[in-house]
């Protein structure tokens, strides 16, 4: 009888998918280029941005080389900033440290900024054709219901169990068109609702056998959402500029650029110790913005700076802003939305 490898990859020859962007012309950046921006990412959602992105950046040398302002707008709307961030680091190491030559080595790879176990596998199949583990979101989610490992995959010792799984299951011949299949499967049959009359691997999955499907894998433990509640300022200069600053190089929203905010309670205080006049000219609808771990409602504020010491406000840091001024900066999703919004109002 067809093994597990044997079954997944006779699919793979019909079904899986073969001409995603970054499998054409495959080279190791193209890869570990893809798996970073996969990492918590639909393909459907990464495609459009993987392509703009590889035509500013077509190898690592010129990312290296890119002002992280520019990485990051390349990056803003994808999410989970750090990986841009790391994106950029990588490559400087890459081109320092290794001759601009990706390390062909797991511990190596790991060793580099955003590069976990499971990113470093698909890096070692995809890019050099050797045998390697991954154990991705889509991964785990087969893996779980074939197995019928009931735990939530986060929790320690499941992961443990699918580790040793992964690595008993991956064959020594085709890894590369291995992992794709198993992300594939994962990623289409086997998804959230699977379609189990198509799956290659149905007949000795647990999950099937047992009508288990929509209880494997465990769910992960419930956990509530807090909400943060903040003013962003849209403060304009007498030139209808608008001030913006840099965030924090680490948190939400690291290295962007984005509005001042302040919390509602201290709007007065903190207009109050600006240098010159500022004054509230409206306040606009709330929005809400949702991360993984909290809910954010913030409501833009316009104020009108006045009385010519708008320059004393520049820094570093801290810059005043015209759609068609500045160019190259990476906001946040919503900050983009909403100073479009503001820019076309007129």
């Amino acid at each position: 009888m067809p093994n597990f490898s044997d079954q997944l990859l006779a699919w793979f020859d019909q079904h899986g998918r073969k001409d995603l962007p970054w499998q054409i012309d495959r080279t190791p950046y193209s890869v570990w280029l893809s798996e970073i921006m996969l990492q918590q990412t639909q393909v459907a959602t990464v495609v459009p941005y993987y392509q703009r992105f590889i035509r500013r950046f077509p190898d690592v040398s010129s990312l290296a080389l890119a002002a992280p302002d520019e990485v990051l707008e390349h990056w803003a709307g994808l999410g989970y900033y750090s990986r841009a961030r790391n994106l950029h680091k990588t490559a400087q190491i890459v081109c320092e440290a290794h001759e601009g030559k990706f390390p062909a080595d797991l511990e190596e790879l790991q060793a580099l900024p955003g590069v976990g176990r499971s990113t470093a596998g698909a890096i070692l199949t995809q890019a050099f054709g050797q045998r390697a583990v991954i154990l991705d979101g889509n991964v785990k989610r087969v893996l779980t219901r074939y197995a019928g490992i009931r735990d939530w995959p986060g929790k320690a010792a499941a992961q443990k169990k699918l580790w040793t799984l992964a690595e008993e299951l991956t064959p020594k011949e085709r890894v590369a068109d291995y992992t794709q299949a198993i992300m594939d499967l994962g990623a289409t049959l086997c998804s959230r609702k699977p379609d189990c009359s198509r799956c290659p691997v149905r007949d000795n999955c647990f999950a099937r056998e047992h009508d288990l499907t929509s209880q494997i894998p465990g769910r992960k433990p419930p956990r509530k959402i807090p909400t943060r509640e903040i003013n962003m300022l849209v403060l304009r200069n007498e030139q209808d500029e608008i001030l913006i600053e840099r965030r924090p190089p680490s948190g939400i929203w690291g290295g962007l650029w984005s509005l001042p905010e302040c919390q509602p309670e201290a709007l007065q205080n903190h207009l109050s110790s600006m240098p010159g006049t500022a004054e509230v000219e409206a306040v606009l609808d709330t929005r809400e913005h949702q991360f993984s771990h909290f809910r954010l409602r913030f409501t833009p504020v316009e104020v009108r700076y006045k009385d010519g010491q708008q320059r004393v406000l520049e820094t570093n840091q801290c810059i005043w802003y015209k759609r068609g001024k500045n160019s190259a900066l990476g906001f946040p999703a919503p900050v983009k939305i909403l100073l479009e919004e503001l820019s076309n109002r007129g």
